[in-house]
């Protein structure tokens, strides 16, 4: 019986929060939230949520994760999400945090 080298699984996470200005309902921020999620969840392969801040309608806060055996390609793919949803120009990115965790 030969043995299978193990693999390791890697599972990277992003929290990326957004300032919404000029936003001034929950209703107007759910429309923001939902085209970020969706067009982010269309373009890459990864899954995302809104994570904290629900009762704050100028701030977003959403959460990413992303799986694989190559750590800095989930990297790489974390940054490209957050500049494409920053690059949409639907918020201001007010601030991110990346972690791959080995499992």
């Amino acid at each position: 019986m030969s043995r299978m080298k193990e693999t390791t699984v890697n599972v990277g996470v992003a929290r990326v929060t957004f300032r919404l200005h000029g936003n001034d309902s929950l209703k107007g921020k759910r429309k923001i939230v939902k085209s970020l999620i969706e067009r982010s969840r269309n373009r890459f392969p990864i899954a995302i949520a809104e994570v904290d801040d629900l009762d704050r309608y100028q701030r977003a806060t959403l959460g990413i994760a992303v799986i694989g055996n190559d750590s800095r390609l989930l990297n790489a793919i974390l940054d490209k999400v957050v500049e494409y949803m920053a690059g949409m120009g639907l918020a201001d990115l007010e601030s991110h945090h990346f972690e791959i965790i080995p499992l």
